[in-house]
C-alpha cells in the first residue's frame, strides 16, 4: 500500500510505502499530478467522542459493535486514535461502560490501538441551567473519590481524565488526589468564581474542556471563569473549532492568548451527530439537529455536543485563525499526545519502522472541511478509503 503527497509539516513530496501495520519505506519525489494538492498528516486524534451516528458511549446498549462503528466512521474522517467521553449518567451506568470499553479493547486488536483511554466528562460538574449544557441533571453530584475509584478500577485503569466543576463540595481535595495519580483533571461546565479556578490550578487541574462552551450566555464582563482559563499559562486548553462553538475572532484571540503549544483541538461530537435535520432524544434531552449539521437542545439557545468531526475543525481553525495548515494539523496530533504523555501519533518527520498511523487528504482555503481520501492505522490493520 503507498501514500503520495506531501507531508504536512515539511511541505516535501513524499510516497510512503505501507506494510503489515509499519511505514516500510519513505522515499522523497518530485512534484508531480499525484501530490499536488495531497497532502499527507499522521492520523488525527479526538480527546472528546461522546458518540456518532446513533452510536453512544453514556448509552444503556454500548457494545463491540458500537464501538468499532464509531471508530470506521471516525476514521473516515482522518481520525486513528479518539478518546470515549462518558458524561454524566448513574454510577450503574457509568461502571457498566468503563467496563465495556475494557473488555471491547481486550477481544479488539483494533479497539485497543483506537482507544488510549477513557475520559469522563461529570457527574462532578455545575448542576445550573447554562453551565450544565445537555447533562441530565438528576445524576449531577459532588465529587466522591470511592465512586470514582470504583470506576478506575472497572477500567481497568482506562480512565484518565475527568472533567469536573471545582467549585463543588470537595472538588479541590478531589482535583489533588486525581492529579497525584497521574489523571489528568480538567476543568468544564462549571461556575467558579476566579480565584476557585486558581485554587483548582494550584491543586493539580492541568486542562479546560472545550473552553468557552458549556457556560450560560451571559457573564460577569471582566471577572469570569472563562478569562481566568484563558489567562493561565499551567492550562492546556480544548476547544471546538466546528465554525459553530466559537465564531471567528474568538478563535483567532484564544490561539493568541493561549498560544498554539497549549492548544488541542477536540470534535466534542455526540450521538446525534451526523443525523438528518429534526428532534431526537439524546438519554432524557431532547436534541435538535439543524440543517447545517449543529446540535442544539431543543427548544433553547445552548448547543449540545457537537455534529461534526475533526475534518471540519481543522479546516475551519485553519481557515480562520489565520496559522499555517502544518501548525493546525499540530493541534490534533502532536499537541494531543504531548499532553496525555502517549507514544505521539508519529513523529513530525514520518520514519521507517514506525506504526503507520496516516491520513492522505485535499484542502482548500475557502473549504469547509478537509477532503479525506485514505486513512490508515497501521496497528489496527484498518484502512479506510473515505471515497468508498
Amino acid at each position: 500500500m503507498e501514500f503520495t503527497g506531501r507531508w504536512v509539516f515539511s511541505g516535501q513530496p513524499v510516497r510512503i510505502s505501507v506494510q503489515d501495520g509499519v511505514i516500510a519505506s519513505i522515499h522523497h519525489v518530485e512534484e508531480h499530478d499525484d501530490t499536488a494538492g495531497a497532502w499527507i498528516a499522521p492520523g488525527f486524534w479526538d480527546l472528546q467522542v461522546n458518540g456518532y451516528q446513533g452510536y453512544d458511549y453514556s448509552g444503556p446498549d454500548l457494545d463491540d459493535r458500537q464501538m468499532t462503528a464509531v471508530m470506521r466512521l471516525l476514521a473516515a474522517a482522518g481520525t486513528t486514535h479518539h478518546v470515549p467521553t462518558i458524561v454524566t449518567s448513574s454510577n450503574d451506568r457509568i461502571t457498566r461502560n468503563v467496563r465495556v470499553i475494557r473488555d471491547a479493547r481486550g477481544r479488539s486488536a483494533a479497539l485497543e490501538a483506537a482507544i488510549p483511554m477513557i475520559h469522563l466528562e461529570g457527574p462532578y460538574i455545575s448542576g445550573l441551567d447554562g453551565h450544565r449544557g445537555a447533562h441530565d441533571p438528576q445524576y449531577v453530584r459532588d465529587p466522591s473519590y470511592d465512586e470514582f475509584t470504583q470506576w478506575k478500577e472497572a477500567s481497568g485503569g482506562l480512565v484518565r481524565m475527568v472533567t469536573l466543576a471545582p467549585e463543588r463540595k470537595g472538588a479541590l481535595e478531589f482535583i489533588e488526589r486525581l492529579s497525584g495519580e497521574g489523571i489528568i483533571v480538567a476543568v468544564g461546565h462549571t461556575a467558579a468564581e476566579p480565584s476557585c479556578v486558581r485554587e483548582a490550578i494550584a491543586a493539580g487541574a492541568r486542562l479546560s474542556t472545550h473552553l468557552g462552551n458549556g457556560s450560560p450566555a451571559m457573564l460577569p464582563r471582566l471577572s469570569n471563569f472563562v478569562w481566568e482559563q484563558l489567562a493561565a499559562d499551567e492550562l492546556w486548553a480544548g476547544i471546538i473549532a466546528d465554525g459553530f462553538h466559537l465564531p471567528p475572532a474568538v478563535l483567532r484571540v484564544f490561539s493568541r492568548a493561549k498560544g498554539l503549544s497549549r492548544l488541542v483541538l477536540v470534535s466534542d461530537v455526540a450521538v446525534c451527530g451526523g443525523y438528518p435535520p429534526g428532534r431526537y432524544r439524546w438519554g432524557q434531552i431532547e436534541v435538535e439537529v439543524y440543517p447545517d449539521g449543529h446540535l442544539g437542545l431543543a427548544g433553547t439557545e445552548y448547543l449540545a455536543g457537537a455534529g461534526h468531526l475533526l475534518d471540519r475543525c481543522v479546516a475551519q481553525f485553519a481557515r480562520h485563525s489565520g496559522h499555517e495548515l502544518s501548525q493546525v494539523i499540530a493541534l490534533v496530533t502532536d499537541n494531543p499526545a504531548r499532553l496525555l504523555g502517549v507514544p505521539g501519533p508519529g513523529t513530525l518527520t514520518p520514519q521507517t519502522g514506525a506504526p503507520a498511523d496516516l491520513v492522505q487528504f485535499r484542502w482548500r482555503q475557502e473549504a469547509e472541511r478537509l477532503c479525506i481520501e485514505h486513512t490508515v492505522l497501521g496497528a489496527a490493520g484498518l484502512h479506510v478509503d473515505a471515497a468508498e
